[in-house]
């Protein structure tokens, strides 16, 4: 069986522009996004903020770059910025991504971003066709040995505490393709989508009460 658990969580740019909306995010949750840096295959940047639980929440921007048009993850979030941004989708890690390459097809991009720090990331990431078609639909990614991982640095006061998805949960799981469930230990309110699938609202756990996004 596949290991899969919850990675992080994409929340797209709105028209004030990255950094932004990450401090009106931060502002709500009572912490602040760090910069973590350009995404220079996908022509995209983001900001982030570790949660308790090993997963983290993500704000992304889009750059004025050619890599933008051309790779599906700068499309995806061209394509939810311009609607005014929001949550964009769901991402789901595993330890042999290769399986899901072999399912889907074809093979895994290659991403990588450099923090201010110097700090290299390096990843392999599939899936993205299938959430720009159908929002409700996670992606996947498998972090290369030894990468520190985004969620590392957590303060241990904000904890993911409920998803909203708009979407069917058994169009998802035939969309994963194991037994396995990444969101078996995360709470999950499943609406039957009106409009456009996909994540409606999260809601984090904060020293002051549950704050809804």
């Amino acid at each position: 069986m596949l290991d899969m658990r919850l990675d992080h969580i994409s929340y797209a740019a709105g028209p004030d522009g990255l950094k932004s909306t990450a401090h009106r995010i931060g502002e709500l949750l009572g912490e602040e996004f760090r910069d973590g840096g350009i995404h220079p295959r996908f022509g995209t940047r983001n900001m982030v903020l570790p949660l308790s639980d090993g997963t983290y929440l993500e704000v992304v921007g889009v750059l004025d770059h050619p890599a933008s048009d051309k790779a599906p993850f700068g499309q995806a979030v061209r394509a939810r910025s311009e609607l005014g941004g929001g949550w964009m989708g769901w991402v789901v890690s595993c330890d042999d991504i290769s399986r899901v390459e072999r399912r889907l097809g074809r093979e895994a991009a290659q991403g990588n971003r450099h923090r201010p720090d110097g700090v290299e990331l390096r990843w392999k990431q599939i899936g993205v066709r299938g959430l720009q078609s159908d929002p409700q639909l996670p992606f996947f990614v498998q972090w290369e040995h030894g990468v520190e991982h985004p969620s590392l640095g957590s303060s241990g006061n904000l904890h993911l505490d409920t998803l909203e998805i708009a979407g069917d949960p058994e169009r998802v799981r035939e969309w994963l393709g194991e037994d396995a469930d990444p969101l078996e230990d995360v709470k999950v309110d499943w609406v039957a989508p009106h409009g456009t699938p996909g994540i409606i609202a999260v809601q984090i756990q904060t020293p002051h009460g549950v704050v809804r996004i």
